[in-house]
């Protein structure tokens, strides 16, 4: 079954709602209502006759109201069976993996299980709270390819607990008008980091309030470091990160040369990168997939003077596939307890397979499967740049996890930020900040 229905939403407005209800609790994605209390509601129709071995699955996720995307999931399901009853049970976005990680430990009759972070992921797998997947993945024949590598970036000893349903990748957002006043060709779909910082440096011009930066980065660590993953040699929770002193060099030179804004200026005056894109400040900006919505939405309210733009692929580093990024996934995943298992197993597989995909694009969310039915889906929207380049920059090859399976990556993080906050500020050299990151961090992993 292919199910391409919108529900009455811009695509602006949709993915906005998406991406503030789906963040994944990692630096890219802010904010959300807190929830006092668990809330359940029943989607099944109360008129409708009963049908034979009826089932009822509770559904742990948050922000019922403000995502787009749960409803059109159980109304595509039931229809295909109608037996089955999908009740939600919000746990509210504030706390959430802790939230759900204490009511499966009260023994709350939850099925399935929406996996917001992977320190949460992790912790679940640890207290043996999920229902490992590698035996039905096998039974469905399903090709865990298809999610663009991010499966076997959470596997834990050779086993997987859960399965992605949607996804955010970094892409390179671009000014058009910019490129066309300074006569410099676009970006391309396969650039280099070299090629990166060339066009860069070619698109900076102009001083004080007419100055136009070839490029921005966003003061999350995110946005700097994680270029230094994408060979797949190295990852951010190792231990070591001599391998990020390339990265850094080449950065803060861009910084010193006036390529890029200032990284302590940007901290302190708290500069959002949409607004350095939306007043024409910035000719290239990487950031996520979520802001194409917002960008959108800006467009269309005025609030963006950028108004001629594109998307390209990330640039990559030398001898690596075009088309290799950094992402945030959303998974589903199964209580090891559940009265319902088969039940369970089967609208996880709905929901994170092709058929899962297409219903989450026509809400205009980025699913975790991008095949060609949902790329169309998506690009289709009315806003969403119609040259083809930003069209193939949704098709990815391999996406790398900003932030990797290990059971302490949330103490790992804390150190990474402030290290990252001493080089980028000149705080700290280079060599001095990444001796930090590496004395902590392995003293953090030894105990």
């Amino acid at each position: 079954m292919k199910l391409k229905r919108f529900y009455g939403m811009t695509f602006a407005t949709i993915l906005s709602l998406s991406a503030l209800a789906g963040c994944s609790g990692n630096n890219n994605n802010e904010g959300s209502a807190a929830t006092a209390a668990p809330e359940t509601g029943n989607t099944a129709n109360a008129s409708a006759e009963p049908k034979q071995d009826p089932v009822t699955l509770k559904w742990a996720l948050w922000d019922w109201e403000a995502t787009a995307y749960y409803q059109p999931l159980i109304d595509a399901y039931k229809a295909e069976h109608p037996n089955v009853t999908i009740e939600y049970v919000d746990l509210g976005s504030t706390d959430y993996m802790t939230m759900l990680s204490t009511q499966l430990s009260g023994g709350a009759d939850l099925d399935v299980l929406t996996i917001k972070d992977i320190p949460g992921y992790s912790n679940l797998v640890k207290q043996n709270h999920l229902e490992p997947l590698k035996g039905f993945m096998g039974d469905k024949n399903i090709d865990p390819s298809v999610y663009g590598g991010t499966v076997e970036q959470i596997e834990v000893n050779d086993e997987v607990y859960a399965l992605p349903f949607r996804s955010d990748f970094w892409v390179v957002y671009y000014n058009k008008d910019l490129f066309d006043k300074a006569g410099v060709e676009y970006p391309s779909n396969d650039m280099t980091f070299d090629q990166y910082d060339e066009l860069a440096r070619k698109m900076t011009s102009g001083s004080g309030s007419e100055k136009v930066y070839g490029a921005h980065y966003h003061t999350w660590r995110s946005a700097v470091q994680l270029f230094g993953i994408l060979d797949g040699k190295n990852n951010v929770v190792g231990g070591n990160y001599d391998f990020l002193k390339p990265t850094y060099e080449r950065i803060l030179k861009e910084q010193e040369d006036g390529i890029v804004m200032d990284y302590a200026t940007l901290k302190t005056s708290s500069t959002h990168y949409s607004g350095v894109f939306y007043n024409n400040s910035v000719a290239m900006m990487n950031m996520g997939s979520w802001f194409i919505a917002t960008q959108i939405e800006k467009v269309k309210s005025g609030e963006s003077q950028s108004t001629n733009w594109g998307i390209v692929k990330y640039p990559h580093p030398d001898g690596v596939e075009a088309g290799t990024t950094l992402g945030t996934i959303t998974s589903l995943a199964v209580n090891q307890k559940s009265k319902n298992k088969e039940a369970a197993l089967d609208f996880m597989n709905f929901v994170t397979g092709e058929e899962g995909a297409t219903v989450i694009a026509s809400t205009g969310t980025i699913p975790a499967i991008k095949n060609d039915e949902v790329i169309s889906s998506i690009t289709s929207i009315d806003g969403f740049p119609t040259d083809e380049n930003s069209k193939a920059a949704l098709t990815t090859v391999q996406t790398y996890l900003e932030m990797p399976m290990h059971e302490k990556s949330a103490d790992i993080e804390v150190i990474l930020n402030e290290s990252h906050d001493n080089i980028m500020t000149k705080n700290a050299s280079i060599d001095e900040g990444l001796k930090d990151m590496n004395t902590r961090v392995q003293q953090l992993l030894n105990n």
